[in-house]
């Protein structure tokens, strides 16, 4: 008998239909001889709505971060019942458990908190009553008691988190989509699915823009080795498999293209090129918990430098607000720039460890679509530019021809 953990998101729980398939879909996974965890994501929109319903009645302040992950639990605790009860329903045996009641605790971030144990006591004792046991994402609990949020995406957290903690067999991830594709479809439309991928190309995707996965989870999945399937919850294709790497997969040079917009560039000029100076500028944007991309420094020229970052264009707003005070105390000349508009284009692949010229293939094939590069950044298997938002499209179809993605006809 396997033990089994599936994870639903948004889409595939949206309606009162949707979720009676997926209910379907996980009773007849026990039927087959399974004991099954279903984590699942709030209904699509709904945590939208949600956090529309907070800035509605507190149109002056920020609502508290507390009382904002209070709020945005209700929204997989919603899904939770209404899968348990689908599945009773249909005569099976469900129950349902929030993120606290399953054992998961967190640290004490409220809205991108970590998972820092679980102790699924609960869930063990439901699988060996007969249950299968519905599972709400996104959320855990501190220490002291207080629910916490785990960030956009945090349900496939929840998912790989519970089948490493409970030694599942399998990890589904079911989804909108097929499995994971060389670019975004809805971008490149000759892109074609991956069959398996490693957790590293899994993992600079998903942290350079793909939307399948949270790069929080593949990262999880990594460090305890689960084998994961990002598959499509409305039909019953192969997805993707994702696992540690093996020789073969050497041979693709490059493995997809991901792309990422909203993007913004922070610029400081005439930096006195001196020992402290960097770790004041990125301290600062540290303690406003905001995380920065690709970073750039240029040649100190008369003991003065040029430094640009990139981040999330949300975190523009803090990211401005803490410079703002540190800027000042770094010499009189220096100076802050902001950019939005920004985009990021990425191509990632494990046989670039053994194989030249992916950067000059990929730069060719963007000179010759005429589009320029502001930024590069380069690790050991992915190659990074930054483009004009409004090119980010014409530049992921030129660059994923370049490397032979397209599907054949």
């Amino acid at each position: 008998m396997a033990l089994i953990v599936q994870k639903y998101g948004g889409t595939s729980v949206g309606t009162p239909e949707r979720i009676r398939n997926c209910a379907r879909r996980i009773l007849e996974t026990q039927r087959a001889g399974n004991r099954v965890v279903a984590v699942v994501s709030a209904m699509s929109g709904v945590t939208d709505g949600l956090i529309k319903l907070a800035k509605e009645v507190s149109p002056d302040h920020d609502p508290a971060e507390r009382e904002m992950d209070v709020l945005l639990a209700t929204g997989e605790q919603t899904t939770i019942a209404l899968t348990a009860m689908a599945i009773n329903d249909l005569g099976g045996k469900a129950v349902s458990l929030t993120g606290a009641q399953a054992g998961i605790a967190t640290d004490t971030v409220h809205t991108k908190a970590r998972i820092v144990n679980i102790t699924p006591k609960a869930v063990q004792q439901m699988l060996n009553e007969g249950n299968i046991v519905m599972l709400a994402g996104f959320q855990g609990q501190t220490a002291d008691g207080r629910i916490t949020t785990l960030g956009r995406g945090g349900s496939d957290l929840t998912a790989i988190a519970m089948a490493a903690a409970i030694k599942a067999d399998l990890c589904q991830i079911y989804t909108d989509v097929d499995g994971v594709y060389t670019c975004d479809p809805r971008v490149v439309p000759t892109a074609t699915k991956i069959e398996e991928i490693s957790y590293d190309e899994m993992l600079e995707m998903a942290s350079s823009g793909s939307k399948v996965m949270q790069s929080r989870s593949v990262e999880f999945a990594k460090k305890f080795g689960v084998r994961f399937e990002v598959r499509n919850s409305m039909n019953n294709n192969p997805g993707t498999l994702v696992k540690e790497e093996n020789k073969g997969m050497e041979s693709v040079v490059v493995r997809g293209v991901s792309i990422e917009r909203n993007q913004a560039k922070v610029t400081i000029d005439d930096v006195p090129d001196r020992p402290g100076v960097s770790a004041a500028i990125f301290g600062a944007i540290s303690d406003a918990n905001i995380m920065v991309d690709m970073i750039v420094q240029n040649v100190s020229t008369d003991g003065l430098t040029d430094i640009s970052f990139t981040l999330s264009g949300a975190d523009l707003p803090k990211a401005e607000k803490a410079l703002t005070a540190v800027v000042p105390k770094l010499g009189e000349k220096v100076a802050l720039r902001t950019h939005k508009g920004v985009a990021k284009l990425s191509v990632v692949g494990i046989g670039m460890r053994s194989h030249s010229g992916v950067a000059a293939k990929m730069f060719g094939a963007l000179s010759v679509a005429g589009i320029n590069i502001q930024m590069i950044s380069t690790s050991e298997i992915k190659v990074a530019v930054t483009v004009d938002e409004a090119e980010i499209e014409k530049a992921a179809r030129a660059v994923h021809t370049a490397f032979g993605l397209d599907e054949k006809k």
